[in-house]
């Protein structure tokens, strides 16, 4: 027994020996270190490559940012492009002989009214200039607060079509035909740009000069970026969604806070004129002095401007950007 045990015992010291001896010698064959460096080489050249793809998204949306911004800094847009963003089927002559024709007929009516030729003129100047942009700058607004409000549900659409299997043309058109106004006829304004031969991520872009809100460009960025570099891109916008649907949760809540401060603005803005008013059907004597008087013509300019100032400035207070 006891021969055994040393038998055994020098079994183990020598397959230990040799063992050590493999793991310090065979790193030192020559075959052995070409294909240690090789693998190092392989992994440096997989952390190169690695590090260049994130550069080279880091430059896509630096890209993409500055694009942005130098739209932003566009001047404004043409009455064609303007027409299109209310969507108001007409073109630029057709606004103006509308304009021209409800500025005419105002100034008749205040003709017709009051006698008096400054006061027609004063009428026709505000229907045919003031009212008819007033009402295109409102009717912009309000399609692009719809677009907005619409638009993280199409892409909600885009990221389900992608995960069932579908290419983006066809979740494209799903939402071209199926999605609410305005997403809809914007969408099929895409899809018919592919039709003619224009890459998707070309397509996505005129988006944003037809609908010039951040959440379009946002869209078309996230598209040209996956376009050419590829990624997951119903992970892309399944986060987008997510943001802007956050986006609009912020600017709800901002507005509800800021309601008290508007109401606030609204009240004082608009006493002087309910003061004047009611001074002039209990005392029109006492007021009509601010403008029949010279004195009181200067009084009143006076504070006609300052109180532009202060409405200006309770403006600026109470109006925020996000």
């Amino acid at each position: 027994m006891p021969e055994l045990s040393a038998v055994a015992a020098s079994v183990l010291l020598a397959v230990s020996a040799v063992a050590l001896a493999s793991a310090l010698l065979v790193p030192l064959l020559p075959d052995e270190a070409r294909a240690s460096r090789r693998q190092r080489a392989v992994a440096g050249q997989r952390q190169a490559a690695e590090r260049v793809q994130t550069v080279s998204r880091r430059e896509q949306v630096a890209k993409s940012l500055k694009e942005l911004e130098a739209k932003e800094k566009k001047v404004r847009p043409s009455l064609e492009l303007r027409l299109s963003q209310a969507g108001l089927g007409i073109g630029k002559t057709q606004f103006h002989v509308v304009s021209g024709g409800v500025g005419a007929l105002m100034g008749v009516v205040g003709y017709v009214a009051g006698g008096s030729v400054m006061a027609a003129l004063g009428l026709a100047f505000v229907g045919g200039l003031g009212l008819p942009h007033w009402l295109l700058a409102f009717l912009r607004k309000r399609r692009r607060a719809r677009f907005v409000l619409e638009l993280p549900n199409a892409m909600d659409v885009i990221v389900r079509g992608i995960r069932s299997g579908l290419p983006l043309g066809d979740c494209l058109r799903v939402i071209a035909r199926e999605s609410p106004e305005p997403v809809k006829t914007e969408f099929r304004a895409v899809i018919e740009a592919q039709a003619l031969g224009i890459p998707v991520s070309e397509a996505v872009a005129k988006l944003y000069e037809r609908m010039p809100v951040p959440e379009a460009n946002f869209f078309a960025i996230v598209i040209g970026i996956q376009q050419k570099s590829g990624g997951n891109l119903s992970e892309a916008l399944g986060n987008l969604s997510r943001v802007l649907r956050e986006r609009r949760k912020m600017v709800d809540k901002v507005q509800a806070m800021s309601m008290e401060a508007k109401a606030s603005a609204a009240i004082i803005a608009s006493l002087p004129f309910v003061v004047a008013g009611l001074a002039y059907l209990t005392s029109p004597d006492y007021i009509t002095l601010l403008w029949t008087t010279q004195t009181g013509q200067i009084s009143l300019v006076c504070a006609g401007l300052w109180m532009l100032v202060g409405i200006a400035a309770m403006r600026r207070m109470i109006r925020f950007d996000i």
